[in-house]
C-alpha cells in the first residue's frame, strides 16, 4: 500500500514539474517539434477510428487544422503529430498528466469537469437521446421501466439517467460498455433494450451497422450538451491560440463545411455557439 502511494505521488510531482503550476503547451510543442492528439475510437462524426493507426472525424479535422496553424505560429518547419487513443474513463487523466495535448474526440463541457481541465468555444451542441431496435415498441423515455438500457462508462449520459430515473420513479438496468461501439452491440445483440447517448453518436453507429433499418432514435432529448476540444487546465496561451483558430473557421465558414463532410448540419444551437463563441458548461444549456 505505501508503495503505492509513493508511485503514484512520484507520477503526481513528475507532471508538476513538467507542467508546473502554469501549463505551457505552446513552449512544449514548439522544443518537442511534436504534439499528442487525443482521439477517438468510436465516437460517430466527431473522431473515429479508419485502422492502421489512422483517424477520421469533425473533430479529428478540426484539430488537424488547429494545430497547422500552431505549427505556423511557432515558426515550425516540420510538426510532429502523434495519435493516442483515449476512452471516456482515461481522456482526462491523459490530458492532466500530459500525456495528451489536445483531446479530439466527443467530450462534454460540463461545470465538474472544467474544475480538471479547460475546453476551447463550443464546436457542436447535441441532444442526448436514446436509440431502439425499430420493433422494440418503445418511444418515450418512460417506457424504459424495467428495461436494460446500455450507455458507455464515464460519459454524462450515465449521470443524466440516474437523474431522469430519480425525477420520474423510472426503475431500469444500467448495462456499460468500455466504449462507444460495444455500447452499441449489447443493443445490437439484445443484452440491452436501448442505448442513451449523443444523437449523432447514435445515428452513426446506426448507418454503420449490418442493419440501419433495424434501429430507430426516439424519446424526448434528456438535454443538451456543448461537445468541445479538450486541453489542460491553467494554460492560456494554449487556449488563445485553439480558440481563435477554431474562430477563424466559424467566420471562414470552413467549420461548417468540416461538419457538412462528415454529414452533420449545425442545429439552431451550434449556429449561436458559433455566432457567439464560448466556452459555456452543460449546465447553461439547461437553464434555456
Amino acid at each position: 500500500m505505501k508503495k503505492t502511494m509513493l508511485v503514484q505521488a512520484l507520477v503526481l510531482a513528475a507532471a508538476s514539474l513538467a507542467f508546473g503550476a502554469h501549463a505551457d503547451t505552446l513552449k512544449k510543442i514548439k522544443d518537442s517539434g511534436s504534439v499528442t492528439m487525443g482521439v477517438r475510437e468510436s465516437s460517430g462524426a466527431m473522431s473515429y477510428t479508419l485502422g492502421d493507426g489512422k483517424y477520421a472525424g469533425f473533430h479529428f479535422d478540426v484539430c488537424s487544422r488547429v494545430l497547422g496553424d500552431i505549427q505556423k505560429s511557432l515558426g515550425l518547419a516540420k510538426l510532429d503529430i502523434k495519435y493516442q487513443p483515449v476512452t471516456s474513463q482515461n481522456r482526462i487523466p491523459l490530458v492532466q498528466n500530459g500525456t495528451v495535448d489536445i483531446e479530439c474526440g466527443s467530450t462534454t463541457n460540463n461545470a465538474t469537469r472544467q474544475k480538471d481541465v479547460s475546453f476551447a468555444v463550443t464546436t457542436f451542441v447535441t441532444e442526448v437521446r436514446i436509440a431502439v431496435k425499430a420493433n422494440s415498441g418503445i418511444t418515450s423515455i418512460a417506457q424504459l421501466k424495467d428495461k436494460s438500457v446500455a450507455t458507455t462508462t464515464g460519459t454524462t449520459s450515465v449521470q443524466l439517467l440516474r437523474k431522469h430515473e430519480r425525477a420520474n420513479g423510472i426503475d431500469f438496468k444500467e448495462v456499460f460498455g468500455k466504449d462507444h461501439a460495444d455500447s452499441f452491440l449489447l443493443l445490437e445483440s439484445g443484452r440491452a433494450d436501448a442505448f442513451v447517448m449523443d444523437d449523432y453518436i447514435l445515428a452513426g453507429l446506426i448507418a454503420r451497422s449490418k442493419n440501419p433499418a433495424g434501429f430507430k432514435i426516439t424519446g424526448e432529448p434528456l438535454s443538451l450538451e456543448p461537445i468541445a476540444i479538450m486541453i489542460r487546465k491553467d494554460d492560456p496561451a494554449f487556449k488563445k491560440a485553439v480558440d481563435d483558430s477554431i474562430i477563424g473557421m466559424m467566420k471562414s465558414g470552413e467549420l461548417e463545411k468540416l461538419l457538412a463532410k462528415h454529414g452533420l448540419q449545425p442545429g439552431a444551437d451550434t449556429k449561436a455557439a458559433w455566432a457567439h463563441p464560448n466556452d459555456k458548461p452543460a449546465e447553461e444549456y439547461a437553464k434555456k
